[in-house]
């Protein structure tokens, strides 16, 4: 596999056509008619047009046959050919504030079908009032997930998709390393999470998409909300963060951080069997093993030294033009890894009304093992108070 941390070139773009007829080619294999994808990550993975979603409807068409389109308001119209799938010389079907544009994508697809689809699969994140209305427009086909078509194309990274993570992976990464400056005793975890999110843009983001600051008890709350609490001398702080690139790709990084004095003896010996469970799930990443027994990997270790009641979640999830996409890192999940799936690896442990820890890395499976794309301290790095 290309060098991860290379960067995009325009050699190699990060939308082409291609893409749409991969997706038809996947959807035709599951026997699905027509793929109708709105305002989301699905369409501008699959286009690149990075819409806005709203009521009225903008949606690329792909039927099992013939060429694939794209309904948009007319209002809008200017807007694709701006964007990156101006390129792609799609079929754009611009449609007035009195038209019916679900009709319009009804009769459209049905032209090119030769007859009415049977079985159309929508986004997942598609509004219900776009879902409904494509039904009733195709009154008797059935509607499905698009899932199963468009995540089977997203998982794999392609090595420029690879390089926007590690482009993102490496920004946080720098903002993680500037924790001394935020992180202190006396300030409020929302103080600390503004200053956070100014270094997230700072540090090469163009929007921030979270900021987990969970400070002593906090801490035990996996996704915890900033709030007022001051930060106390001897607290773990657990510090998640992710922001998005200019290109759509996204960064989620996680450390935990002893503030003032240093942890006494049981939270060392608790978090040095995190930090294998952390090691063991990151080295298991290879092609053939399958998502699930990465999640074995880190949570034998933390079931095996004690605290296994206390890891209350799965132990990843992909990342892409989402945060959280497939694939899964969690029991059950029995997809065997391939060469450019991204997925995070961030076992924890947390002790309710105490405190919580967590190390999280984006890794990527490659060729002949995996490579990760955040570096940066995994152990419980102590700030000054």
């Amino acid at each position: 596999m290309t060098d991860p941390t290379a960067a995009p070139t325009a050699s190699a773009p990060l939308v082409t056509l291609d893409r749409v007829h991969a997706a038809r080619g996947v959807a035709a294999e599951l026997g699905v008619d027509l793929l109708v994808v709105t305002p989301g990550s699905d369409l501008r993975y699959l286009c690149g047009y990075d819409a806005h979603a709203m009521e009225r409807l903008t949606a690329l068409a792909v039927p099992r046959q013939g060429e694939p389109f794209l309904v948009v308001p007319r209002l809008e119209a200017p807007m694709v050919g701006a964007s990156p799938a101006g390129v792609l010389d799609l079929e754009v079907l611009a449609w007035d504030e009195t038209d019916d544009p679900f009709a319009l994508l009804g009769r459209a697809a049905t032209a090119r079908l030769g007859s009415a689809p049977a079985r159309v699969a929508v986004g997942d994140r598609t509004w219900a009032l776009h879902a409904l209305g494509v039904q009733r427009a195709l009154a008797g086909a059935a509607l499905e997930l698009a899932s199963p078509v468009v995540d089977r194309l997203r998982m794999v990274k392609t090595p420029a998709e690879v390089a926007e993570l590690a482009v993102a992976g490496a920004a946080i990464d720098r903002v993680h390393a500037r924790m001394g400056e935020w992180l202190r005793v006396g300030r409020s975890e929302a103080e600390v999470g503004a200053d956070i999110a100014a270094a997230i843009l700072a540090e090469g983001h163009v929007s921030v998409d979270f900021t987990i600051v969970g400070s002593g008890p906090n801490g035990a709350s996996p996704h915890h909300e900033l709030s007022g609490r001051v930060v106390q001398d001897g607290d773990l702080v657990v510090v998640d963060i992710g922001g998005e690139t200019a290109a759509g790709y996204r960064s989620d990084c996680t450390r935990t951080y002893a503030v003032g004095r240093a942890p006494g003896a049981e939270v060392a010996e608790w978090y040095a069997v995190l930090q294998e469970a952390q090691r063991a799930a990151t080295a298991a990443v290879r092609p053939g093993v399958t998502a699930e027994q990465v999640d074995a990997a880190a949570r034998d270790v933390i079931a095996a030294g004690g605290w296994g009641e206390y890891f209350i979640h799965r132990t990843g999830h992909g990342i892409g033009l989402d945060t959280h996409e497939a694939p899964y890192i969690v029991a059950g999940n029995d997809l065997p890894l391939e060469p450019g799936m991204a997925f995070s690896v961030e076992p924890g442990i947390y002790l309710p009304d105490r405190c919580g820890a967590r190390i999280e890395d984006i890794v990527v499976c490659t060729d002949d093992g995996v490579a990760a794309l955040n570096e940066g301290p995994r152990e419980l790095v102590v700030l000054p108070g």
